[in-house]
């Protein structure tokens, strides 16, 4: 039996789940709210590694998206789980190494969607958001205005897709 739902669900991931896909899942949640599609679309956000599991999003990513009025305050890290090949209809990486962590441990009977953040974006001449983690707080802000410009591009797609079977996605 499969664990989906009739809702679209989206699982954004980077490494830590601290920085980039805290601000992916907070930003997109923010545009599908403001779309009128908050109880069609499910959304959330996962790290490849277990180090930062129940922490909240790096002050600086919460700082830079408060400046938009988005509040990441109540998510809370977390690894990525076998389950979620299942649960999600599409995983959302941030650069080519999740993409990559991805695809290597999704089932061979997995569904769901694996693609960049960046796809979404057809302007975008770049395919990684980078990690602003060690870089001081303007870098939170480039991580930010990328996520928003990829994410239009997402919900956009989504909303032209009124299944998830669509083939304009696989």
């Amino acid at each position: 039996m499969s664990l989906k739902t009739k809702k679209i669900s989206v699982l954004f991931v980077c490494t830590g789940n601290i920085c980039r896909s805290p601000t992916a899942e907070g930003v997109f949640r923010h545009m599908v709210e403001n779309a009128g599609l908050g109880k069609e679309i499910h959304i959330d956000s996962a790290g490849t590694i277990a180090f930062h599991i129940g922490e909240s999003p790096d002050p600086r990513s919460q700082k830079a998206a408060k400046s938009k009025s988005i509040d990441l305050s109540s998510i809370r890290a977390r690894q990525l789980h076998e389950d979620d090949f299942d649960v999600f209809d599409f995983l959302i990486a941030l650069d080519r190494s999740h993409l990559q962590t991805l695809e290597e441990q999704a089932p061979k009977n997995c569904s769901a969607v694996i693609r960049l953040l960046l796809n979404y974006d057809p302007k975008s001449t770049i395919e990684d958001v980078p990690d602003p983690y060690y870089g001081d707080l303007s870098g939170f802000y480039d991580v930010l205005n990328l996520i928003e410009s990829a994410s239009a591009g997402l919900l956009k797609a989504l909303q032209n897709c009124p299944e998830v079977s669509d083939q304009r996605f696989i």
